[in-house]
């Protein structure tokens, strides 16, 4: 299960369809070793062995030459748990030292212990709002403005928060989608307008861990320029935002909560 088909509303300045969309399917893999719990990485299904036996080897936790003995138990939507059995002699200095994961998938959940972790918790947001799609599209153009380290490198991802009149409250730049997100809560919280927030431009995809840190802000709109996970939309939808993807040119896919958007259908 690589892939789920999701219910959406794809927008043109004209009208908005309801459409079946494919996602790809993100979902987290428990690894435990010995018995213990090590980490938690989020990944697509499917070849899991061979990503748990990467992964050990990158981070100089297993490097012998034999097959690892595994069992991997499947958990719902896609979700699974690994034991990995490793003699204690053959643990490398990855394991002993318990040094952070260097090799991580797409989100920043990455290196959680537990699957437990990944659970929705709080209640969802519910704000009066009120934009258009074109006002939305709008603001594109100003965050395109601000990303100065993109125009330089080509390199650098963006995240931008505006209030409700949409005007601009914070724009950061970094290498990590996650990092630029970070930044942008930071600032806020340092003027003292996270409150203000009500919605936030994301130069990426959307996995999980942009809802979740969105959730935690309450900041209740995410719109971006690329595509948005499975569990992103799950999420957004139990978490009472409104999540809008592939946001080009004159189109956008709206996947959870579109109630604080207008548009024609």
């Amino acid at each position: 299960m690589q892939s789920l088909s999701y219910e959406a509303l794809k927008t043109t300045p004209l009208h908005a369809q309801k459409v079946m969309d494919d996602l790809v399917v993100e979902a987290g893999l428990q690894i435990n070793i010995n018995h213990e719990a090590y980490t938690v990485v989020m990944r697509t299904p499917g070849n899991d062995y061979s990503l748990i036996r990467g992964l050990l080897y990158a981070e100089d936790i297993y490097k012998g030459k034999d097959a690892l003995h595994m069992t991997i138990t499947e958990e719902p939507h896609g979700a699974a748990v690994a034991e990995v059995t490793i003699a204690p002699a053959q643990l490398g200095n990855g394991y002993l030292n318990k040094r952070s994961l260097l090799s991580v998938s797409s989100c920043g959940i990455c290196g959680k212990q537990s699957l437990d972790s990944l659970e929705a918790k709080g209640r969802p947001l519910q704000r009066e709002l009120n934009f258009s799609m074109a006002q939305l599209k709008a603001l594109y153009g100003e965050m395109k403005l601000g990303q100065t380290l993109f125009s330089q490198t080509g390199g650098s991802h963006a995240t931008a928060a505006f209030d409700t009149h949409g005007k601009l409250l914070s724009l950061h730049e970094d290498i990590g989608r996650h990092n630029a997100l970070d930044k942008v809560v930071g600032d806020l919280l340092h003027q003292g307008k996270l409150k203000e927030a009500a919605c936030i431009l994301v130069s990426g995809r959307v996995s999980y861990e942009i809802v979740s840190k969105a959730f935690i802000a309450k900041i209740p709109i995410i719109m971006a320029v690329s595509a948005c996970s499975s569990l992103a939309v799950d999420f957004a939808k139990e978490f009472g935002i409104c999540l809008i993807g592939f946001s080009r040119d004159d189109k956008a896919t709206i996947y959870a909560n579109p109630g604080y958007i207008t548009y024609e259908v």
